[in-house]
């Protein structure tokens, strides 16, 4: 069964078939992809992603402390997800708390509906009672995913549709069957969930 991993070598073989979908996601980690196929390069790669959750680790222009987590099924690479603990200026405006990206090969199968969802506990545990997760305008199925998620759409801004997720459970939309046999999906009464604020940004 799908599942989000802590990043691990023994996944390498796979990460490279993965990045022969699709490879502009690895910037600012390395200036050739093909650096990867080599098991010392990844190796310093999956420690260098893993220690950006750490307290004083070094960072690339622009990034803010996270954690990254890989969509994996069993042994086979799916995709990846970043949980950033705070947002900047930039991030305010396009990517958010939550970003994810599945390998073509692997899309619309529901994985990136099924990793968001997983996600969301873990950006509660780091304090994130509202996430924020953008996309593009024109990628309905992104929309969607979102929406389904309890996403609450905020504005557009430039190239990028905002939404804040809420990541608490009871906070959640829920889908419910109502009295003609169809679903529908309800807010939860009491919860406050459109009441609360968007955290501050921070540079």
């Amino acid at each position: 069964m799908p599942e989000l991993v802590i990043p691990d070598v023994r996944f390498h073989a796979s990460f490279i078939e993965a990045m022969a979908d699709q490879n502009d996601w690895l910037s600012p980690y390395v200036d050739d992809a093909d650096q990867l196929a080599d098991p010392d390069r990844f190796a310093r790669y999956v420690d260098e992603v893993i220690s950006h959750s750490r307290p004083g680790a070094p960072l690339p222009e622009m990034f803010v402390p996270n954690t990254t987590l890989w969509w994996v099924d069993g042994d086979t690479f799916l995709g990846r997800l970043s949980i950033r603990y705070r947002l900047n200026s930039r991030l305010r405006r396009l990517g958010g708390h939550i970003g994810y990206w599945i390998r073509p090969s692997a899309r619309r199968q529901g994985h990136a509906r099924a990793a968001l969802a997983a996600a969301l506990p873990y950006a509660l545990e780091l304090g994130i009672e509202c996430a924020l997760v953008t996309c593009d305008p024109d990628n309905v199925a992104s929309r969607r995913i979102i929406e389904d998620a309890g996403g609450l759409f905020e504005q557009a801004v430039g190239e990028k549709r905002l939404y804040w997720v809420p990541t608490m459970p009871l906070a959640r939309p829920t889908p419910t069957v109502d009295e003609q046999g169809g679903t529908r999906t309800d807010r939860p009464a009491g919860s406050g969930w459109r009441r609360r604020r968007p955290p501050s940004v921070r540079d």
